[in-house]
């Protein structure tokens, strides 16, 4: 079993590191204190052509797979940006694979291309303010009328809404107790979530160490402190651990088998992995970690997104309990 990269993903994460290097901690603590969309950062990985990543070629795309998604958005999470970074393309990357999965060929001609130019941004409504995280039965509803569908309902907490051209809808067209099969599966999406997340937690863990060596007090380097070090060492080994379990999600889906299990483990050791990191990061800078200029304090504060979304750890919990354990089902 080998668990390297191959040359080929190693050339992905150089040149998305490379991109980063012009988008610097400095950038993206301006983002965060005067807001404003990164056009910048998503231009620069359009001009490469990174946003087509996972939409194939005869659409304007590179015809790769989830895996490779997953190193290309650890390397922009990780490479200065966090989740700020990787939120603003996450959508553009991967929102779309629904309609590169089961869109017709008229559908995909339409508007993949553009979204793989990065002439389009694209967003993806789920969530509603009653439902929630209950994705199966959302009450937006789309309504067939003539050659259009009229749609009605509540959408909250759309990534890039802002700025988007296109939306992808989540929307039942045919009345709940009239289907079959109520689900629509969004596991894969869990992968490179799981990805950002280690990015992030690798990015506060090289700020926590970099600060750890620098800081003497004591006259001595606080690195050298076992408490210090120690729950330094343990992020790096949970973060790993979760970055493992990321790459067999990914393998899983690209290679045609069920990722279910996996992609879930995934985003939960990751998102908590990542969190972790963050809050380390934090307390080893003492009172410095609540000074913006250190940067760590929005990397815990980024760090909760993950956990929160696009499903909680508790219903992952539940998942697993349910469909890997075979327990009773349990809400």
């Amino acid at each position: 079993m080998n668990f390297q990269i191959t040359d080929d993903q190693e050339s992905i994460k150089a040149s998305i590191e490379k991109i980063c290097t012009r988008f610097d901690a400095r950038y993206w603590l301006e983002k965060d204190k005067h807001g404003g969309f990164p056009n910048d950062f998503v231009a620069a990985l359009a001009a490469d052509g990174w946003l087509g990543i996972c939409i194939p070629p005869e659409y304007g795309g590179s015809g790769l797979g989830i895996t490779d998604a997953a190193i290309m958005m650890r390397a922009a999470s990780e490479g200065g940006g966090g989740m700020s970074a990787a939120s603003s393309v996450h959508i553009n990357v991967f929102g779309l694979h629904p309609v590169v999965v089961f869109g017709t060929p008229e559908q995909k001609e339409r508007y993949l291309p553009p979204i793989a130019r990065g002439e389009v941004q694209a967003c993806f409504a789920v969530t509603e303010p009653n439902t929630g995280l209950n994705t199966t039965q959302p009450r937006t509803r789309a309504v067939r009328s003539g050659d259009k569908y009229v749609v009605n309902g509540s959408k909250v907490w759309i990534s890039t809404a802002q700025v988007a051209h296109k939306c992808l809808l989540l929307a039942r067209t045919t009345p709940l107790e009239e289907v079959k099969n109520p689900t629509h599966g969004m596991n894969p999406e869990r992968v490179p979530i799981a990805a950002e997340a280690v990015g992030l937690g690798h990015l506060a863990l090289s700020h926590a160490v970099r600060y750890a060596k620098d800081r003497v007090v004591f006259n001595r380097p606080i690195g050298q402190n076992q408490g210090i070090q120690h729950p330094l060492a343990q992020n790096w080994m949970e973060l790993e651990a979760a970055w493992l379990m990321t790459l067999q999600a990914g393998w899983q889906y690209d290679n045609g088998k069920n990722c279910a299990a996996a992609a879930n483990s995934a985003k939960y050791l990751a998102a908590e992995a990542g969190y972790n990191a963050c809050q380390r990061a934090v307390m080893t800078h003492g009172g410095f970690g609540y000074a913006k200029e250190y940067h760590v304090e929005r990397f815990m504060r980024e760090g909760m997104l993950p956990r929160i979304a696009p499903i909680t750890p508790e219903l992952i919990m539940c998942f697993i309990a349910e469909k890997v354990l075979g327990l009773p089902r349990s809400y």
